[in-house]
């Protein structure tokens, strides 16, 4: 099922906007008056360049840039990756494919931009880089040659293809793709319309639990098989069948083989977590099973010399949050056994080194995300810490790595709180030490700007003594003699976690003199699964007593001013913020971002209703209205005083504008000062689009700043 990979997305300035005092604000204009802004790689004016203020602000979020998907050549030498930026006029990200010595030098263009650019995938000699270019009619498989430039389509799709993966001996592709199906049979047979009339658009009929998805909208019918392309071109062939969607593939090293994770079973629909690890002949055939239990088995690795295959995943408990394993076990399925049973985190993204001594990892912990190895007796080590940076709002995790297993050398995405991911390389070898950028892509722009300082916070919580981890933003020229405004940013999920990671939604509000603090509260990952599994069953609760001894640690250090403090979140930092102002007037205003209210209409309503209900409550609604309205903040609503701003994006699927209203109509009722803004392009990723990002804070600052007093700023 395509649920888990999805359902852990999260939501989630000298002069703020003005907002009128209606009960729906309109959303401010898209499209200031300022020339065009292109990469400025190629040489063209950027928006920054004009800007008068030496503060990070609005109109740079267009100009920002971030390395994604480093893909490092076989022999070391090289990395291609994914170089993205925004189209001010456009308002969308644009993505071009870029080349980089492992030294630093040589950074170039290898793609123009002209059309989306993703996948780039090395041939085992290191001669040719497959990749996908995405345009208005569909995606195309392309191959450069390296040596001379030149360029040739092999195939073209109506869908992006995923896992685009070589064969071993260079001469064939496989990737997976979604095979379009038969919409479910008529039910009624309307009459025939007359000559140019206009019915209306045509009728959905719906008959599956899984219908649509946030970002995707009503799902079409059908199902992702694998595919094997020739590598000069042709019709693709088919590998797999049947009323299944099937992963990525992986090549066997004698090219005979196909693996990839799916879920086969006959109730995959109602199951959404139960995959197997599958064998398939690469020239078509009946797909093998090779694992056989309760549970996600994913991300099949095979080893050179093609004895093991490596895979991730953990039996099902049915809890909010589970760690995944790495496992190894015989290419014919025997022997499984875990490698990691004693290391408390999640791994993923298992690459084996080339002498089979063990397999490149990468896991988050406390917060940081790292890439790691793991030997085949189960001892772990970090070779990179920083990975990531691909979530520019706000300090999700989200990097990737890849590895030269000839060499030993790696190559990873980096970030930190000034900047956004930039291409990293290190070595096995050398261990952290050894990691080093080779990329600045954003040094034109942010070594020009004064932005906002990080340091990290522990602190005991209230509830039980548990220790709990944030981070502070301090603004530019920050004066610890000085009484700053404060804002409390929370993160969603539930199940993921904040760092040290650059935000621009965070510098912009540090940028207009806030302190910003955000925390991983109990039920945040990367710190093992009995912390995780704290809220199971019982979120929001004391997560939220975590949150307010943050903000209570924050006061102590005599900086922050009590009388003005703020809050603000998003999906699951939503829930936690509507929950915030039901049982505590503490803060002078608040943002709800894309919340859940009321857990019974959520999870009859959401596109991921059937994994909350699988994972987050103990029976249906109708017989548990207590568990699901204890934890509902709707519930709280009549003890709400403080002014409360509402935001949902229009398009949202993960918490639907349902939710939203009906805390908005609650507050008005009982004449709360409340505002409710809808964007309405937007969907749960309401920052997806850059001028999103842009009135999402925006808004944000001008709310706080209408109520923004008692000191500070």
């Amino acid at each position: 099922m395509r649920l888990i990979a999805v359902i852990a997305s999260a939501l989630c300035l000298t002069a703020a906007p003005s907002l009128a005092r209606s009960a729906v604000t309109p959303a401010p204009a898209r499209a200031p008056s300022l020339a065009p802004t292109a990469h400025r790689s190629e040489g063209r004016p950027s928006v920054a360049a004009a800007a008068d203020t030496t503060r990070f602000g609005y109109l740079d979020v267009f100009d920002l840039e971030w390395a994604g998907d480093p893909q490092i050549s076989p022999d070391g030498s090289r990395v291609a990756f994914v170089r993205t930026g925004f189209d001010i006029m456009k308002d969308r990200e644009r993505t071009s494919l870029w080349v980089v010595n492992a030294d630093g030098t040589g950074l170039r263009a290898l793609t123009d931009g002209s059309r989306h650019a993703s996948s780039p995938t090395w041939s085992p000699d290191g001669s040719r880089l497959a990749y996908v270019a995405h345009g208005e009619e569909g995606a195309e498989i392309r191959v450069r040659w390296m040596d001379t430039g030149q360029e040739a389509v092999l195939a073209r799709l109506q869908r992006g293809p995923r896992g685009l993966a070589w064969s071993p001996d260079g001469t064939r592709l496989a990737f997976a793709s979604f095979v379009p199906g038969e919409p479910p049979p008529a039910i009624a047979h309307m009459p025939p319309m007359p000559e140019g009339a206009d019915w209306g658009p045509p009728i959905h009929v719906v008959d599956r639990v899984t219908w649509r998805l946030n970002g995707q909208g009503l799902l079409p019918h059908g199902h992702t098989h694998v595919f094997v392309l020739p590598a000069e071109g042709g019709t693709p062939l088919q590998v797999t069948r049947g009323p299944y969607d099937d992963g990525a593939p992986v090549w066997s090293p004698d090219g005979e083989t196909l693996f990839f994770s799916g879920d086969r079973h006959a109730d995959a629909d109602y199951d959404p977590s139960n995959s197997e690890v599958y064998a398939v002949p690469a020239a078509g055939g009946t797909a093998r099973a090779l694992t056989d239990r309760h549970g996600p088995d994913g991300s099949p690795a095979v080893s050179s010399d093609g004895s093991k295959i490596a895979y991730v995943g953990y039996d099902e408990h049915y809890q909010g949050y589970q760690v995944r394993r790495l496992y190894v076990m015989s290419s014919d399925g025997s022997g499984s056994h875990a490698l990691t049973g004693d290391f408390d985190r999640s791994v993923g993204s298992p690459i084996w080194a080339a002498d089979g001594s063990g397999l490149f990892v990468q896991f988050d912990d406390h917060g940081d995300t790292k890439v790691g190895f793991v030997t085949l007796d189960g001892k772990v080590s970090v070779l990179a810490d920083h990975v990531g940076g691909l979530s520019i709002g706000r300090p999700y995790p989200g990097g990737s790595f890849s590895v030269s297993a000839a060499t030993g050398r790696f190559a990873f995405t980096r970030s930190l709180y000034d900047h956004p991911a930039d291409v990293a390389v290190g070595s096995r070898q050398g261990g952290p030490a050894s990691a080093r950028r080779v990329t600045r892509l954003n040094d034109d722009l942010l070594a020009h700007r004064a932005l906002a300082t990080g340091e990290e916070l522990t602190f005991k919580s209230s509830y039980d003594g548990k220790e709990i981890q944030g981070w502070i933003l301090k603004p530019p020229g920050f004066d610890a003699s000085h009484k700053y405004p404060l804002i409390l940013e929370i993160h969603g999920g539930p199940y993921l976690n904040y760092g040290d990671r650059f935000a621009a939604e965070d510098q912009l509000y540090a940028a207009h003199g806030y302190v910003v603090l955000y925390v991983n509260p109990r039920g945040s990952t990367s710190y093992g699964q009995a912390f995780g599994n704290a809220i199971h069953l019982d979120y929001p609760d004391h997560d939220y007593d975590d949150l307010m001894s943050g903000v209570d640690a924050m006061i102590q250090k005599g900086y922050v001013s009590p009388d003005s403090l703020y809050v603000t979140g998003g999906s699951g930092g939503g829930v936690l913020t509507a929950w915030t102002v039901g049982h505590t007037t503490r803060f002078r205003a608040a943002v709800v971002a894309k919340p859940v209210i009321n857990w019974y209409s959520w999870v009859l309503t959401a596109d991921m209703s059937l994994f909350g209900l699988k994972y987050w409550f103990s029976g249906y609604p109708w017989d548990n209205l207590q568990n699901y309205m204890e934890h509902s903040p709707i519930t709280y609503a009549g003890h709400v005083k403080t002014p409360t701003m509402i935001m949902t994006g229009g398009e949202d699927l993960r918490t639907p504008d349902g939710e939203a209203e009906q805390f908005y109509q609650a507050l008005k009722l009982q004449k709360v000062p409340s505002v409710l803004v809808r964007i309405p392009d937007a969907t749960h990723e309401i920052a997806g689009k850059p001028s999103n990002l842009i009135a999402k804070t925006a808004y944000i600052l001008g709310w706080f700043e209408r109520y923004r007093g008692g000191g500070g700023g």
